[in-house]
């Protein structure tokens, strides 16, 4: 069997102290996560991050750093994820868009507010961003290459 990670984009929007997550229907099971999602065919990160922004919250996102790279691995279903963990500006909800199908809300959390649903966080990369982002780790988007053949 070929290993091939998924690769997946993710925000991290705060205000005020309080960070947008979403909660999310994933397997049977509520659970909370950055905004966030798959890298599709013909999109660069940014794109990917722009348009998981839109359909999961309704806002449009303006990314302004790459927070980091996680490589989180699920051994009992062997599957692995290569997140890259952005952050940046979101606007407010654009009417007329609705969110996709498993996501049940949108939140603005404080960071003990997600503390106390840790058991519910979709996976450890959510806080793991979050630590990253409040350490203050921040990679400029110029670091970021797209070559085309």
């Amino acid at each position: 069997m070929t290993w091939k990670p998924h690769v997946t984009v993710s925000a991290i929007v705060e205000q005020q102290q309080r960070y947008l997550l979403v909660e999310e229907n994933i397997d049977g099971r509520n659970v909370f996560n950055q905004p966030a999602g798959h890298l599709e065919p013909g999109e660069d990160l940014i794109q990917a991050i722009q348009r998981e922004m839109l359909e999961e919250t309704a806002r449009v996102f303006s990314a302004e750093f790459l927070i980091g790279i996680y490589l989180y691995e699920l051994p009992e279903k062997q599957r692995s994820y290569l997140r890259f963990c952005f952050s940046g500006k979101a606007g407010e909800i654009l009417p007329g868009h609705n969110l996709d199908k498993d996501i049940l809300a949108t939140h603005w959390l404080t960071l003990n507010e997600i503390h106390e649903r840790k058991a519910r966080l979709r996976s450890p990369m959510v806080l793991a961003c979050i630590e990253d982002y409040r350490k203050g780790r921040r990679i400029p988007l110029e670091d970021l290459h797209y070559l085309q053949p």
